[in-house]
């Protein structure tokens, strides 16, 4: 285990992150991932980092919100505000204790919480965009997630390491060997204007023109393996039938069926979690979409409930209601991201300005 999270940890300082002497990088994980934040510090120590960090602790966001009114709810952390508007870097390790411990909390104070953080947001998403602040997201094995995932922790660890190439002999090179087999796809798609995704009860098209595909190598997110971009925000029109469970706030919604005119969602039908999906189409900008994307990581073929690796598998597509990424050049603003995913293995196509580009999840260009 020490072996492969310090094979993690490097992968995470050189190549994702590429810290280098004087960068200030803020990490952000809860007390479970503990293990993989010591080899991320020491590996950043050497490279020449200044280290800081933040490790939450079990129900710690559970008694907050409980108890928390007034200025309590509205106050920002300040080092993670600090860090978010001056760092140079930032690593958020997912590490649950516990995915559902906000089960029933005051939707009211989510509310109030939310408004209170935007700030801090609008600095994340901006430095993010124009490069001032590099970031990764990446996933520590916890009992919670494993628990979620319906696996073992053992099997969810091989599972985790695995789609993040650590058992190869040398991961950096491997996502080297990704970014340059996406960047041909992602030099195609930013060519094209109108695209349109068919499958199982989807039929939907959107258009792209001056908007960028991004190639999503391993650097933002580890694992990753897709590549997206913004529709232009009206351009969106037809039906989305999403096939895999969509996941928000650890509450699953599925078989989301969504109706699309002009960029807006018109209409909205969950086999499972209508009520949840009704609240969300109440946030400001959730109608309308703000990620469009297509999953390349073949070592992930399986879903688990948690977006950072659903939305890469090998073989579907997602779409994001709400917030863009202002890199794409689109435009959408919303308080939420959410993705929904729907495989494309069976029959699934993806058509190009006409031509026909993408099949049974697989590209053919």
């Amino acid at each position: 285990m020490n072996s492969i999270l310090e094979k993690y940890a490097n992968l995470l300082v050189d190549y994702c992150l590429e810290i280098k002497k004087g960068d200030k990088l803020y990490i952000n994980s809860s007390t479970a991932g503990e293990p993989l934040v010591r080899e991320v510090f020491r590996a950043a120590t050497k490279a020449g980092g200044i280290v800081e960090y933040n490790l939450s602790f079990s129900e710690e966001s559970r008694i907050k919100m409980k108890y928390a009114e007034g200025e309590q709810l509205t106050h920002q952390p300040i080092l993670h505000a600090h860090a978010m508007e001056y760092f140079d870097a930032y690593l958020a390790i997912r590490a649950p204790h516990n995915l559902v411990e906000n089960h029933d909390i005051d939707k009211e104070k989510k509310k109030i919480r939310g408004a209170a953080m935007k700030s801090m947001s609008d600095h994340y998403f901006r430095r993010t965009a124009d490069g001032s602040m590099v970031r990764s997201l990446c996933q520590y094995p916890t009992h919670a997630s494993a628990q979620m995932a319906g696996m073992s922790l053992e099997e969810y660890s091989q599972f985790v390491f695995n789609a993040c190439r650590l058992y190869d002999d040398d991961p950096k090179a491997s996502w080297l060997k990704v970014r340059e087999n996406q960047q041909h796809i992602v030099d195609y798609l930013n060519k094209v204007d109108k695209i349109q995704y068919i499958s199982n009860g989807t039929d939907i098209s959107f258009r792209v023109k001056d908007r960028v595909w991004i190639n999503s190598d391993g650097r933002t997110n580890m694992p990753s393996g897709e590549v997206f971009t913004g529709p232009i925000e009206d351009s969106v029109n037809g039906t989305v039938y999403f096939s895999f469970p969509s996941v928000y706030s650890s509450q699953p919604v599925k078989g989301i069926t969504l109706e699309v005119k002009d960029g807006k969602v018109e209409s909205w039908n969950a086999e499972e979690g209508q009520a949840l999906l009704d609240e969300i189409f109440e946030i400001p900008g959730a109608r309308y979409f703000g990620e469009v994307a297509i999953g390349t990581n073949y070592n992930i073929q399986q879903a688990t409930k948690n977006i950072l690796f659903d939305e890469k598998i090998g073989g579907t597509i997602h779409m994001a209601v709400g917030q863009s990424y202002l890199q794409t050049g689109a435009k959408n603003q919303s308080a939420i991201h959410w993705d929904m995913i729907t495989d494309m293995s069976q029959g699934g196509q993806i058509i190009a300005d006409g031509t026909l580009i993408y099949e049974n999840g697989k590209f053919l260009i």
